[in-house]
């Protein structure tokens, strides 16, 4: 008998979680959009009522991370979770605001890792305090060694290889690969797995992603400074969209693919300007992080055993984009 490889094994115990999902999953609510935001949801199910943390680096006005909450909250609703949310994109907030729930005396708390070092230190208070932690969408790799029982997302070196292949499939041969946020090792790990799989040639763009304007110029100024350039993959949908804007400034054909979706990125896949997307589910890694503190305070249970547990990448292209529309613009895609 072949004995299964890592990946495979993870591969099955994400469709295990999957499957979970579509068994627990009820009634949804959007999540909200300001830092240290919470708000009472209806008693759903028995047992105390439990307060859950999530603080994350998003940046203000990213669509990908309403998704994130409104799939956090739909579970908080389901499991009679008060859930709290804040987010910075430095370091040293998230950090912050981490020490602030644990004063607070939460349940259980949930992180992204796109900065480890910055949150090492007060995730080992955060230990010391008894106080599970669950980390989502970055920094699976050093998950389990920060002392979270799981990680939810997709591998980003994986789909920074997907990626890169359908970067090839659309006809590119040198690419920019627009990293909205210096520092953050997720993003570092996209490009880098797309380098891997592209076959031409491919740059990375940094660039300030919580400043549009200077986004659009930048990649702008580096199609009109090297009409070489025929492909432009973004690391975020918002990005996209601007990338769009950037090529019809600068006279370029480059053609634009991206990382994660929202509702209006469908219908750019559809209508061509868009090529692609890598969509990694965030609904499903703010579901599943709520779900797995309330399993697991409830129960001892731990999705996945403790392995990361799969959320991505999906591709999303014009020939199955029909099929996502209707998630997507219910937001849950």
């Amino acid at each position: 008998m072949t004995t299964p490889t890592p990946r495979r094994r993870l591969l099955a115990l994400t469709t295990a979680a999957l499957a979970l999902t579509a068994a627990l999953a009820g009634c949804s609510s959007s999540g909200g959009k300001s830092a240290e935001q919470k708000g009472p949801n209806p008693v759903r199910a028995g047992g105390p009522r439990l307060k859950i943390a999530m603080i994350t680096h998003s940046g203000q006005g990213d669509t990908f991370w309403d998704i994130v909450q409104k799939g956090a909250q739909a579970a908080a609703t389901k499991d009679n979770i008060e859930f709290q949310y804040s987010a910075d994109p430095e370091g040293g907030r998230q950090a912050q605001f981490v020490q602030t729930a644990i004063d607070k005396h939460v349940d259980g708390i949930i992180v992204t890792l796109a900065k480890p070092d910055a949150l090492k230190d007060v995730l080992a208070r955060a230990a010391a305090a008894k106080i599970p932690v669950v980390s989502i969408n970055s920094g699976a790799d050093v998950s389990a060694r920060l002392g979270a029982l799981v990680h939810f997302g997709q591998d980003e070196s994986v789909a920074g290889e997907a990626a890169g292949r359908q970067l090839a499939k659309i006809g590119a041969k040198k690419a920019l690969c627009v990293v909205h946020e210096q520092g953050n090792v997720g993003l570092e790990a996209r490009c880098a797995g797309a380098k891997k799989t592209f076959g031409g040639t491919l740059q990375n763009l940094y660039v300030t992603g919580t400043n549009m304007p200077q986004v659009k110029s930048a990649i702008t100024a580096k199609l009109q400074a090297d009409k070489g350039i025929d492909g432009v993959l973004t690391l975020g949908a918002p990005f996209a969209a601007t990338a769009v804007q950037s090529a019809q400034e600068a006279g370029s054909k480059a053609k634009v693919g991206t990382f994660d979706m929202n509702k209006d990125l469908i219908a750019s896949i559809k209508d061509g300007s868009i090529q692609f997307a890598v969509d990694q589910q965030p609904y499903l890694q703010g579901y599943e992080a709520v779900d797995e503190l309330w399993l697991y305070k409830a129960n001892g249970n731990v999705l996945g055993g403790g392995q990361p547990v799969l959320t991505g990448p999906a591709i999303v292209t014009k020939d199955n984009a029909d099929q996502i529309a209707p998630f997507a613009q219910r937001g849950t895609r």
